[in-house]
């Protein structure tokens, strides 16, 4: 969970600082872009509409984090399967990365532009951009790749596969969850049917 939440959290503030809003570096053409965007919601830009929805979001994530705290930290006393535990501590890590951002981010810098790099402002001339609970999300993964001229679906064609730009955050909350739906009859054993009632 550390090892996630500081390398997504050393990402971000490396690319707030460094990088214009939109900026884009491409490191694999056609496949894979480095872009700075920020968004005010959930994983891969979805957001809650209005500053009521960014704080319900931000509360719900807090909410989330501390219950799947607690149940980490009561399985983790039960015996149960190392994978599983690790999976959920991915998704936990990855949360806690974006809530950072939310809680954070928005006294601590000042507002991306597209002409100029973020800059540091706790306690500075540039000012925060934002309260307590409602910074941006900074997200800088994108894929490029774009559908095949040979696919089926004509209005498909040409356009990207997976066009929301992303943070490692995502991936990791992403990766827990597959990992989990992937591996839950092995972790947590089949679902046994109701047994019939027998009269007697």
């Amino acid at each position: 969970m550390a090892a996630v939440l500081v390398l997504d959290q050393a990402v971000k503030v490396g690319i707030k600082l460094s990088f214009a809003l939109a900026e884009k570096v491409t490191w694999i053409p056609g496949v894979f872009d480095i872009q700075f965007i920020e968004n005010d919601g959930m994983a891969f830009g979805w957001a809650l509409p209005g500053t009521t929805g960014k704080y319900v979001l931000t509360a719900f994530r807090i909410v989330a984090v501390v219950f799947l705290s607690i149940h980490l930290r009561n399985i983790s006393r039960t015996g149960s399967p190392r994978g599983f535990r690790q999976a959920l501590a991915l998704i936990l890590a990855g949360a806690a990365g974006n809530i950072v951002d939310s809680v954070f981010y928005g006294r601590l810098f000042s507002r991306s532009s597209f002409a100029h790099p973020g800059t540091w402002s706790w306690q500075s001339e540039w000012g925060s951009y934002a309260p307590w609970f409602r910074g941006n999300v900074v997200d800088m993964l994108h894929i490029t790749v774009h559908w095949p001229s040979w696919w089926p679906v004509e209005g498909w064609v040409g356009h990207e596969i997976f066009p929301p730009i992303f943070n490692i955050a995502d991936v990791a909350i992403t990766v827990g969850v597959a990992w989990i739906v992937l591996k839950q009859k092995h972790w947590l054993g089949p679902v046994s049917p109701p047994s019939p009632h027998v009269s007697e």
